[in-house]
């Protein structure tokens, strides 16, 4: 896919060895897996990132909003004593097994002639299209879906079971010989991971019902229980599967340089340094422009500039 040069592929990290898929086919590289990178010594965790970033060049962090505090805490400080734009963490706003199949699709287009920039960016892209949800056997403790108090009420009844999409839009049914949840308008492949609840409505009439090309049954993250208030589900996922056509999405998107670090992005953020596309006066956009450049030359100013994006 592509001509270019020989290159080192960038790295696609997790922070839990649940969340690195099996390869999705014989491309799919292999996931660098951070382990308990907030209960290790410091040191450790900064000579492993450093090791990776010396071995690919740069390095992609996907991790979930599950994660304890300290583990994004842990890895801002690490990122900032190397004092390097190399490190991008990736935290989207989906559950940890819609995290994992972002996860491996990366890992899937390293493989291809992307630029650590734009492999970044795709992940802000591919989002959109991941839809991710669960069977609940309670919301009572669901915070990221909207739950109505007949909902809520409703989960405390024995028995009561709840269809939920996550991403990318927010939907909630009680599991009734009418309940559906509305699906990809594309086709997809389903993941499901089976926690302490039966499949039997995922597979039997959420997957035929969303018209899934294949499915496939994978273990249940450990951060998934806390991510969805129970620990009395089963989890899935509605992916693309296919490396072609994530290419084509990826490169059919318009490429930019971020006027901060250099590096080419699809979107409106770069994934590695933050920076978003500065807005310039109609009067002084050349100067203003000229200025800008001129901070992303300097490497003092650079760091600086790091600094506060990493702890403000």
């Amino acid at each position: 896919m592509g001509d270019g040069e020989p290159r080192v592929p960038t790295a696609i990290a997790v922070t839990s060895a649940d969340l690195a898929l099996p390869p999705q086919d014989e491309r799919t590289l292999p996931a660098a897996v951070l382990q308990d990178v907030d209960r290790r010594p410091l040191e450790h965790v900064l000579a492993e990132l450093q090791s990776l970033v010396d071995q690919h060049g740069h390095v992609i962090v996907v991790c979930s909003l599950a994660v304890p505090a300290s583990v994004e805490r842990r890895l801002h400080t690490v990122r900032a004593l190397l004092e390097t734009d190399r490190i991008a963490l990736f935290r989207p706003p989906l559950p940890p097994l819609g995290i994992a199949v972002l996860a491996r699709q990366l890992r899937q287009l390293a493989s291809c002639d992307l630029s650590p920039g734009v492999l970044a960016s795709a992940g802000r892209l591919l989002t959109h299209y991941i839809h991710a949800g669960a069977l609940l056997g309670s919301v009572a403790r669901l915070d990221h879906v909207p739950v109505g108090l007949k909902a809520h009420a409703r989960s405390w009844v024995p028995g009561s079971q709840f269809g939920v999409v996550a991403h990318p839009v927010p939907q909630l049914v009680r599991i009734g010989p009418e309940a559906a949840l509305t699906g990809p308008e594309f086709g997809t492949w389903l993941l499901v991971a089976k926690g302490q609840h039966p499949t039997d409505w995922v597979t039997g009439s959420l997957a035929p019902s969303w018209h899934v090309q294949g499915l496939r049954e994978t273990a249940l993250p450990a951060e998934s229980a806390t991510w969805w208030g129970t620990g009395r589900l089963t989890e899935f996922c509605a992916y693309l599967p296919d490396l072609s056509v994530l290419y084509q999405l990826v490169t059919s998107v318009r490429r930019s340089t971020c006027h901060w670090c250099g590096i080419d992005v699809i979107g409106d953020r770069c994934v590695f340094c933050s920076a978003t596309p500065p807005v310039y006066d109609d009067g002084a956009g050349g100067a203003d422009r000229d200025r800008a450049l001129g901070h992303r030359r300097d490497p003092a100013l650079g760091r600086r500039r790091e600094r506060r994006a990493l702890t403000g």
